[in-house]
Protein backbone atom coordinates (compact mmCIF):
# COMPACT_ATOMS: atom_id res chain seq x y z
CA UNK A 1 0.00 0.00 0.00
CA UNK A 2 2.84 2.39 0.89
CA UNK A 3 4.45 1.76 -2.50
CA UNK A 4 1.16 2.50 -4.29
CA UNK A 5 0.65 5.74 -2.36
CA UNK A 6 4.25 6.80 -3.10
CA UNK A 7 3.79 6.12 -6.81
CA UNK A 8 0.53 8.05 -6.94
CA UNK A 9 2.09 10.99 -5.09
CA UNK A 10 5.13 10.97 -7.37
CA UNK A 11 3.06 11.09 -10.55
CA UNK A 12 0.75 13.74 -9.09
CA UNK A 13 3.76 15.93 -8.35
CA UNK A 14 5.12 15.23 -11.81
CA UNK A 15 1.80 16.24 -13.36
CA UNK A 16 1.66 19.48 -11.36
CA UNK A 17 5.26 20.24 -12.31
CA UNK A 18 4.47 19.66 -15.99
CA UNK A 19 1.47 22.05 -15.85
CA UNK A 20 3.57 24.72 -14.16
CA UNK A 21 6.33 24.30 -16.74
CA UNK A 22 3.84 24.52 -19.62
CA UNK A 23 2.38 27.74 -18.19
CA UNK A 24 5.85 29.25 -17.90
CA UNK A 25 6.66 28.24 -21.47
CA UNK A 26 3.40 29.75 -22.73
CA UNK A 27 4.02 33.05 -20.95
CA UNK A 28 7.64 33.19 -22.09
CA UNK A 29 6.83 32.38 -25.73
CA UNK A 30 4.05 34.97 -25.86
CA UNK A 31 6.23 37.66 -24.26
CA UNK A 32 8.97 37.01 -26.82
CA UNK A 33 6.41 37.03 -29.64
CA UNK A 34 4.91 40.33 -28.52
CA UNK A 35 8.26 42.01 -27.89
CA UNK A 36 9.42 41.17 -31.40
CA UNK A 37 6.09 41.83 -33.15
CA UNK A 38 5.63 38.30 -34.52
CA UNK A 39 1.99 38.01 -35.65
CA UNK A 40 1.56 34.29 -34.88
CA UNK A 41 3.73 31.68 -33.21
CA UNK A 42 2.67 28.08 -32.60
CA UNK A 43 4.76 25.42 -30.91
CA UNK A 44 4.66 21.87 -29.63
CA UNK A 45 6.76 19.53 -27.52
CA UNK A 46 6.13 15.86 -28.29
CA UNK A 47 7.37 12.33 -27.89
CA UNK A 48 6.52 9.43 -30.17
CA UNK A 49 3.14 8.83 -28.51
CA UNK A 50 1.93 12.09 -27.03
CA UNK A 51 1.81 15.87 -27.29
CA UNK A 52 3.40 17.06 -24.07
CA UNK A 53 2.39 20.66 -24.65
CA UNK A 54 1.24 22.85 -27.52
CA UNK A 55 0.02 26.42 -28.00
CA UNK A 56 -1.04 28.84 -30.72
CA UNK A 57 -0.28 32.48 -29.93
CA UNK A 58 -1.17 35.75 -31.62
CA UNK A 59 -3.11 36.53 -34.79
CA UNK A 60 -3.27 35.50 -38.44
CA UNK A 61 -1.91 38.87 -39.57
CA UNK A 62 -0.67 42.17 -38.21
CA UNK A 63 -3.73 43.74 -39.86
CA UNK A 64 -6.36 41.24 -38.71
CA UNK A 65 -8.01 40.45 -35.37
CA UNK A 66 -8.31 36.72 -36.21
CA UNK A 67 -7.04 34.74 -33.23
CA UNK A 68 -4.36 32.10 -33.76
CA UNK A 69 -5.71 28.55 -33.82
CA UNK A 70 -4.01 25.19 -33.50
CA UNK A 71 -5.64 24.28 -36.82
CA UNK A 72 -3.79 27.05 -38.71
CA UNK A 73 -1.54 26.28 -41.64
CA UNK A 74 2.10 27.33 -41.99
CA UNK A 75 4.54 27.27 -44.86
CA UNK A 76 7.56 25.27 -43.62
CA UNK A 77 10.15 26.21 -46.25
CA UNK A 78 13.19 23.95 -46.20
CA UNK A 79 11.62 21.60 -43.67
CA UNK A 80 9.97 20.31 -46.84
CA UNK A 81 13.30 18.58 -47.59
CA UNK A 82 12.77 16.01 -44.83
CA UNK A 83 9.31 15.24 -46.21
CA UNK A 84 10.60 14.85 -49.77
CA UNK A 85 13.38 12.55 -48.52
CA UNK A 86 10.78 10.58 -46.52
CA UNK A 87 8.63 10.11 -49.62
CA UNK A 88 11.61 8.98 -51.68
CA UNK A 89 12.64 6.59 -48.89
CA UNK A 90 9.33 4.77 -49.29
CA UNK A 91 10.19 4.03 -52.91
CA UNK A 92 13.72 2.98 -51.97
CA UNK A 93 12.15 0.42 -49.62
CA UNK A 94 9.90 -0.71 -52.47
CA UNK A 95 12.97 -1.23 -54.68
CA UNK A 96 12.19 1.47 -57.25
CA UNK A 97 15.56 3.08 -56.53
CA UNK A 98 18.57 2.52 -54.29
CA UNK A 99 20.31 5.20 -52.27
CA UNK A 100 23.37 4.45 -54.42
CA UNK A 101 21.52 4.74 -57.75
CA UNK A 102 23.40 7.17 -59.97
CA UNK A 103 21.51 10.05 -61.53
CA UNK A 104 22.74 9.15 -65.00
CA UNK A 105 21.58 5.55 -64.57
CA UNK A 106 18.09 7.07 -64.73
CA UNK A 107 18.89 9.79 -67.30
CA UNK A 108 21.66 8.31 -69.47
CA UNK A 109 20.75 10.52 -72.43
CA UNK A 110 21.48 13.66 -70.36
CA UNK A 111 25.12 12.72 -69.92
CA UNK A 112 26.41 14.24 -73.16
CA UNK A 113 25.15 17.73 -72.22
CA UNK A 114 26.21 17.56 -68.55
CA UNK A 115 29.54 18.24 -66.89
CA UNK A 116 31.64 15.14 -66.31
CA UNK A 117 32.16 16.07 -62.63
CA UNK A 118 28.54 15.01 -62.05
CA UNK A 119 28.72 11.61 -63.76
CA UNK A 120 28.88 9.60 -60.51
CA UNK A 121 26.46 11.55 -58.30
CA UNK A 122 23.92 9.33 -56.53
CA UNK A 123 20.48 9.72 -55.00
CA UNK A 124 21.92 9.93 -51.48
CA UNK A 125 24.54 12.47 -52.66
CA UNK A 126 21.78 14.74 -53.90
CA UNK A 127 19.67 14.43 -50.73
CA UNK A 128 22.68 14.96 -48.43
CA UNK A 129 24.12 17.87 -50.45
CA UNK A 130 27.26 15.95 -51.48
CA UNK A 131 26.77 16.26 -55.26
CA UNK A 132 28.64 19.60 -55.63
CA UNK A 133 25.49 21.16 -57.13
CA UNK A 134 25.20 24.96 -57.15
CA UNK A 135 23.13 26.11 -54.13
CA UNK A 136 20.33 27.99 -55.93
CA UNK A 137 19.25 29.75 -52.75
CA UNK A 138 18.59 33.13 -54.33
CA UNK A 139 21.99 34.75 -53.78
CA UNK A 140 24.76 34.75 -56.40
CA UNK A 141 22.96 32.05 -58.38
CA UNK A 142 23.56 31.61 -62.10
CA UNK A 143 20.86 33.41 -64.09
CA UNK A 144 18.01 30.94 -64.63
CA UNK A 145 16.13 30.97 -67.95
CA UNK A 146 12.35 31.31 -67.88
CA UNK A 147 11.35 27.73 -68.57
CA UNK A 148 7.90 26.95 -69.96
CA UNK A 149 5.52 24.01 -69.59
CA UNK A 150 4.06 22.10 -66.65
CA UNK A 151 5.84 22.22 -63.31
CA UNK A 152 7.36 18.80 -64.00
CA UNK A 153 8.53 19.88 -67.45
CA UNK A 154 10.03 23.05 -66.00
CA UNK A 155 11.86 21.02 -63.33
CA UNK A 156 13.34 18.79 -66.04
CA UNK A 157 14.57 21.77 -68.04
CA UNK A 158 15.97 23.31 -64.86
CA UNK A 159 17.70 20.01 -64.03
CA UNK A 160 19.44 19.94 -67.39
CA UNK A 161 20.49 23.56 -66.83
CA UNK A 162 21.85 22.80 -63.33
CA UNK A 163 24.00 19.93 -64.60
CA UNK A 164 25.64 22.27 -67.11
CA UNK A 165 26.82 24.64 -64.35
CA UNK A 166 30.25 24.53 -62.80
CA UNK A 167 30.27 22.42 -59.62
CA UNK A 168 30.97 23.93 -56.20
CA UNK A 169 33.89 22.46 -54.28
CA UNK A 170 33.53 21.83 -50.54
CA UNK A 171 36.41 23.07 -48.38
CA UNK A 172 38.13 21.55 -45.36
CA UNK A 173 35.51 22.92 -42.94
CA UNK A 174 32.40 22.14 -45.02
CA UNK A 175 31.80 18.56 -46.09
CA UNK A 176 28.67 19.41 -48.03
CA UNK A 177 27.28 22.25 -50.17
CA UNK A 178 23.67 22.99 -49.22
CA UNK A 179 21.71 23.00 -52.47
CA UNK A 180 18.01 23.39 -53.17
CA UNK A 181 18.69 22.29 -56.74
CA UNK A 182 20.01 18.94 -55.53
CA UNK A 183 16.53 18.13 -54.25
CA UNK A 184 15.09 18.95 -57.66
CA UNK A 185 17.49 16.47 -59.28
CA UNK A 186 16.62 13.78 -56.71
CA UNK A 187 12.95 14.45 -57.41
CA UNK A 188 13.50 14.04 -61.15
CA UNK A 189 14.84 10.55 -60.45
CA UNK A 190 11.75 9.47 -58.51
CA UNK A 191 9.40 11.15 -60.99
CA UNK A 192 11.04 9.20 -63.82
CA UNK A 193 10.85 5.75 -62.22
CA UNK A 194 7.29 6.20 -60.91
CA UNK A 195 5.92 8.19 -63.87
CA UNK A 196 4.27 10.55 -61.37
CA UNK A 197 4.92 14.17 -60.47
CA UNK A 198 6.40 15.25 -57.14
CA UNK A 199 3.04 16.81 -56.29
CA UNK A 200 1.20 13.53 -56.98
CA UNK A 201 3.77 11.50 -55.03
CA UNK A 202 3.59 13.79 -51.99
CA UNK A 203 -0.22 13.79 -51.98
CA UNK A 204 -0.36 10.01 -52.37
CA UNK A 205 2.10 9.31 -49.58
CA UNK A 206 1.13 11.99 -47.05
CA UNK A 207 -2.54 12.75 -47.71
CA UNK A 208 -3.77 9.36 -48.89
CA UNK A 209 -1.51 6.88 -47.04
CA UNK A 210 -0.89 8.80 -43.83
CA UNK A 211 -3.98 11.07 -43.82
CA UNK A 212 -1.87 14.19 -43.30
CA UNK A 213 -3.30 17.26 -44.96
CA UNK A 214 -0.34 18.82 -46.76
CA UNK A 215 -0.69 21.65 -49.27
CA UNK A 216 1.60 23.43 -51.70
CA UNK A 217 2.84 27.02 -51.74
CA UNK A 218 1.46 29.51 -49.20
CA UNK A 219 -1.62 28.74 -47.09
CA UNK A 220 -4.84 29.96 -48.68
CA UNK A 221 -5.84 33.16 -46.88
CA UNK A 222 -8.09 34.82 -49.47
CA UNK A 223 -10.93 32.32 -49.29
CA UNK A 224 -10.33 31.03 -45.75
CA UNK A 225 -9.42 32.50 -42.41
CA UNK A 226 -5.84 31.36 -42.04
CA UNK A 227 -2.31 32.63 -41.59
CA UNK A 228 -0.75 35.34 -43.74
CA UNK A 229 2.99 35.26 -44.24
CA UNK A 230 4.89 38.46 -43.50
CA UNK A 231 8.05 40.01 -44.90
CA UNK A 232 10.03 42.84 -43.40
CA UNK A 233 9.78 46.18 -45.22
CA UNK A 234 11.47 49.28 -43.82
CA UNK A 235 11.77 47.66 -40.42
CA UNK A 236 8.11 46.64 -40.24
CA UNK A 237 6.32 43.40 -41.07
CA UNK A 238 4.06 43.53 -44.10
CA UNK A 239 1.41 40.82 -44.70
CA UNK A 240 1.58 38.87 -47.97
CA UNK A 241 -1.70 37.55 -49.46
CA UNK A 242 -1.67 33.98 -50.74
CA UNK A 243 -2.56 35.08 -54.28
CA UNK A 244 0.70 37.01 -54.63
CA UNK A 245 2.67 35.78 -57.65
CA UNK A 246 5.31 33.52 -56.20
CA UNK A 247 7.40 30.51 -57.18
CA UNK A 248 10.56 28.83 -55.95
CA UNK A 249 12.46 28.79 -59.26
CA UNK A 250 11.80 25.09 -59.89
CA UNK A 251 13.01 23.96 -56.44
CA UNK A 252 9.59 23.25 -54.90
CA UNK A 253 10.67 19.80 -53.60
CA UNK A 254 13.23 21.61 -51.44
CA UNK A 255 10.83 24.02 -49.76
CA UNK A 256 7.21 24.46 -50.79
CA UNK A 257 4.93 22.56 -48.38
CA UNK A 258 2.35 24.08 -46.06
CA UNK A 259 0.82 22.05 -43.25
CA UNK A 260 -1.14 22.27 -40.01
CA UNK A 261 0.81 21.87 -36.78
CA UNK A 262 -1.25 18.84 -35.71
CA UNK A 263 -0.39 17.04 -38.96
CA UNK A 264 3.26 18.01 -38.79
CA UNK A 265 3.34 16.63 -35.25
CA UNK A 266 2.17 13.27 -36.57
CA UNK A 267 4.90 13.27 -39.21
CA UNK A 268 7.58 14.00 -36.60
CA UNK A 269 6.12 11.32 -34.30
CA UNK A 270 6.60 8.74 -37.05
CA UNK A 271 10.27 9.71 -37.09
CA UNK A 272 10.55 9.52 -33.30
CA UNK A 273 8.91 6.11 -33.27
CA UNK A 274 11.21 4.84 -36.02
CA UNK A 275 14.29 6.17 -34.24
CA UNK A 276 13.19 4.20 -31.15
CA UNK A 277 13.56 1.02 -33.20
CA UNK A 278 10.00 0.48 -34.40
CA UNK A 279 8.89 -0.15 -37.97
CA UNK A 280 5.91 1.95 -39.02
CA UNK A 281 5.31 3.53 -42.43
CA UNK A 282 9.05 3.17 -43.00
CA UNK A 283 11.44 0.66 -41.47
CA UNK A 284 13.36 1.69 -38.37
CA UNK A 285 16.63 1.16 -40.24
CA UNK A 286 15.45 3.64 -42.87
CA UNK A 287 14.73 6.30 -40.23
CA UNK A 288 18.20 5.84 -38.76
CA UNK A 289 19.76 6.23 -42.19
CA UNK A 290 17.66 9.30 -42.97
CA UNK A 291 18.64 11.01 -39.72
CA UNK A 292 22.17 9.90 -38.96
CA UNK A 293 23.39 7.74 -41.84
CA UNK A 294 25.61 10.52 -43.18
CA UNK A 295 27.63 12.92 -40.96
CA UNK A 296 26.80 16.61 -40.60
CA UNK A 297 23.83 16.56 -42.97
CA UNK A 298 21.99 13.34 -43.65
CA UNK A 299 18.76 13.21 -45.71
CA UNK A 300 16.74 16.35 -44.96
CA UNK A 301 18.22 16.75 -41.48
CA UNK A 302 21.28 18.44 -39.99
CA UNK A 303 23.13 16.35 -37.42
CA UNK A 304 24.00 18.39 -34.31
CA UNK A 305 25.67 17.22 -31.11
CA UNK A 306 25.50 19.26 -27.91
CA UNK A 307 25.89 18.51 -24.20
CA UNK A 308 26.09 14.78 -24.84
CA UNK A 309 22.83 14.72 -26.84
CA UNK A 310 22.36 14.16 -30.56
CA UNK A 311 19.80 16.19 -32.49
CA UNK A 312 18.22 16.11 -35.90
CA UNK A 313 17.38 19.71 -36.69
CA UNK A 314 16.28 21.95 -39.54
CA UNK A 315 14.89 25.41 -40.11
CA UNK A 316 12.87 26.63 -43.05
CA UNK A 317 11.72 29.81 -44.75
CA UNK A 318 10.79 31.09 -48.18
CA UNK A 319 10.85 34.65 -46.90
CA UNK A 320 7.38 34.94 -45.34
CA UNK A 321 7.19 32.18 -42.69
CA UNK A 322 9.84 30.64 -40.45
CA UNK A 323 9.92 27.18 -38.90
CA UNK A 324 12.38 25.37 -36.65
CA UNK A 325 12.35 21.71 -35.60
CA UNK A 326 14.69 19.82 -33.31
CA UNK A 327 14.51 16.11 -32.55
CA UNK A 328 16.43 14.94 -29.48
CA UNK A 329 17.29 11.42 -30.60
CA UNK A 330 18.62 10.41 -27.18
CA UNK A 331 15.64 11.55 -25.10
CA UNK A 332 13.01 10.75 -27.73
CA UNK A 333 11.60 14.28 -27.70
CA UNK A 334 10.91 16.77 -30.46
CA UNK A 335 10.37 20.53 -30.40
CA UNK A 336 8.46 22.31 -33.18
CA UNK A 337 8.06 26.06 -33.64
CA UNK A 338 6.12 27.61 -36.53
CA UNK A 339 5.70 31.33 -37.26
CA UNK A 340 4.07 33.40 -40.00
CA UNK A 341 6.83 35.99 -40.41
CA UNK A 342 10.44 36.15 -41.46
CA UNK A 343 12.96 38.68 -40.22
CA UNK A 344 16.11 38.69 -38.11
CA UNK A 345 13.91 39.36 -35.07
CA UNK A 346 11.73 36.36 -35.92
CA UNK A 347 14.73 34.03 -36.21
CA UNK A 348 16.25 35.23 -32.95
CA UNK A 349 12.90 34.98 -31.17
CA UNK A 350 12.33 31.42 -32.32
CA UNK A 351 15.80 30.49 -31.08
CA UNK A 352 14.98 31.94 -27.66
CA UNK A 353 11.71 30.01 -27.45
CA UNK A 354 13.46 26.83 -28.56
CA UNK A 355 16.07 27.28 -25.84
CA UNK A 356 13.33 27.75 -23.25
CA UNK A 357 11.45 24.62 -24.34
CA UNK A 358 14.56 22.48 -24.35
CA UNK A 359 15.54 23.75 -20.93
CA UNK A 360 12.08 22.91 -19.57
CA UNK A 361 12.39 19.32 -20.78
CA UNK A 362 16.06 18.83 -20.00
CA UNK A 363 15.19 16.47 -17.14
CA UNK A 364 14.94 12.90 -18.44
CA UNK A 365 11.65 12.36 -16.54
CA UNK A 366 9.83 13.96 -19.45
CA UNK A 367 11.26 11.65 -22.09
CA UNK A 368 9.43 8.87 -23.86
CA UNK A 369 11.61 6.37 -22.00
CA UNK A 370 10.16 7.55 -18.72
CA UNK A 371 6.66 6.96 -19.98
CA UNK A 372 5.41 10.49 -19.35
Amino acid sequence: MTRIIFSATFFALLFISAISSAQQNFQYADSVRRANHIPELSYAVINDKAILETSALGHHSVNLPDTAMLNDRFHIGSNTKAMTAFMIAKYVEKGALRWTTKFFDIFPDWKRTSRKEYYDITLKDLLSHRAMIQPFQGENDPAIPGFKGTKQQQRRLFGKFVLQQEPVKPDSTHHFIYSNAGYTLATLMIEKVTNQTWEQLMINRFNHDLHLNIGFSWPENQKNKDTWGHTEENGKLAPVPSNTDYHLDYTEPAGDINIRLKDYIRFIQLNLDGLKGHNNYLKSSTYHFIHEGIPDYSLGWFNVYENGDSFSTHSGTAGTYYSLVQIDRKKGLAYIILTNSFSENTVNSVRLVMRQLKHSYSNHMYSAKAGF
